[in-house]
């Protein structure tokens, strides 16, 4: 089933994401074992990263979300990146996809990566999403957005409208970037109804549960760090079991926050980790 099905009045959606393990073969008893454990949540769906460099994840990321609906009987959504991949690597990779029983795809337009040279098919994932909706209109599409900005828009305005364009192109639901701030997402979201773009938005939620796990974040996304959450890593940085616990409690703070202004749904970037996942998911399920 599509997932823009999944999300009603009075119900907030919860997902999870994960992403294949970089030795597939090596470390296959792992991904069983983490996905196991995340199934047991039942979430809305599980979404499966896909690497940016090309299709070489392709076969990966369908395996691990044929797993997710085919033993787990929970719907999977597999990411697709386009700007290093030509329309018969597309094709290749959706009937792949197709094979595998996935029926819902994140459409993305993925990193800017030097070593892989950009195809001149795609440029935006806007242009894949409309390629999917003219040449597979049974797949449901979802896209990403970015509360703080996408770092190469030359302005806000510039990246909402490009969000308007790619949700006009036929995007179902948004899953945004992680945001550790809630009222930057309150911003963003009012901003985004404004310029009528009217679908599902999800906030992605990451648990952070390292000091170096953060810094990492922030060089990747840009995120922007409240004094609170700033205090938090001070605190506790050098305490991996106090860390833990302290990034498992902010997460569900803004999570409580989240779902009692009303929000679409929570997207949960899990790192792999069922047991932060599954703190999370116990200390809310009676609010969803």
């Amino acid at each position: 089933m599509r997932i823009a099905d999944k999300f009603e009045k009075n119900k907030t959606v919860f997902s999870l994401e994960v992403f294949p393990p970089k030795k597939f073969e090596d470390d296959i008893n792992v991904i069983y074992e983490t996905l196991e454990q995340l199934t047991d949540i039942n979430p809305d769906y599980i979404s499966v990263t896909y690497s940016a460099g090309g299709s070489g994840n392709t076969d990966n990321c369908g395996k691990i979300a044929s797993m997710i609906k085919g033993i787990h009987n929970v719907e999977a959504v597999a990411h697709l990146t386009c700007l290093t991949n030509s329309f018969a690597d597309i094709d290749d990779a959706i009937t792949k996809f197709k094979g595998y029983g996935v029926e819902n795809i994140l459409a993305l337009r993925g990193d800017i990566n030097p070593t892989v040279s950009a195809k001149k098919d795609f440029t935006y994932a806007s242009d894949l999403v409309t390629y999917i909706r003219k040449n597979y209109p049974e797949m449901g599409v979802a896209g990403a957005c970015y509360p703080e900005v996408h770092s190469e828009a030359e302005s806000e305005l510039q990246d909402i409208l490009n969000l308007k364009k790619k949700v006009d192109a036929g995007t179902d639901f948004l899953i945004s970037q992680l945001f550790f701030d809630n009222e930057i997402f309150y911003r963003f979201m009012e901003k985004v109804r404004i310029a009528g773009i009217n679908v599902p938005v999800e906030a992605g939620i990451m648990p952070v549960t390292s000091a170096r796990q953060i810094l990492r974040m922030v060089d990747m996304c840009g995120a922007s760090l409240p004094r609170k959450f700033s205090m938090m890593i001070q605190k506790y940085g050098n305490d991996p079991i106090a860390m833990r616990d302290a990034g498992i409690a902010y997460a569900v703070n803004q999570i409580v926050d989240l779902i009692a202004n009303g929000v679409d749904g929570i997207h949960l970037y899990t790192m792999n980790n069922p047991y932060v996942a599954t703190k999370i998911f116990e200390s809310i399920r009676t609010l969803l």
